[in-house]
């Protein structure tokens, strides 16, 4: 179970108004934002490939905790994303200005949502 956190709470609302809107940009861009918080809670695992035989058996034996991340651990990976697609707007600046600017717009639209 994911955390619930003021800015996914932010950012889950903003993705219900977008598809309400059917702005597929927006709604893209938001399911990548909370995908990127939900795999950082993602907890590394040492298990590898092996024989069967030797796999964990019944529902949930290999599941994992997941790890809680702080507000600020939040705050920093949208900021990430953020500078991400603002990267992406500058790289794609003179050979597609089209996605350039929908980076762009995707990157602002993140920021707006980073504080209440």
């Amino acid at each position: 179970m994911t955390t619930d956190s003021p800015l996914r709470t932010r950012l889950r609302a903003a993705l219900l108004e977008a598809r309400r809107a059917r702005d597929a940009e927006t709604v893209s861009t938001l399911r990548t934002a909370l995908a990127a918080l939900e795999n950082a809670e993602a907890v590394p695992t040492s298990a590898r490939a092996g024989a069967i035989e030797q796999a964990p058996v019944g529902a949930g034996a290999a599941e994992a905790a997941r790890r809680v991340l702080s507000d600020a651990d939040e705050l920093a990976l949208l900021d990430e994303e953020v500078a991400s697609l603002q990267e992406a707007g500058q790289v794609l600046a003179s050979s597609a200005p089209e996605r350039a600017e929908a980076a762009r717009r995707a990157a602002a639209m993140l920021g707006e949502l980073r504080e209440p």
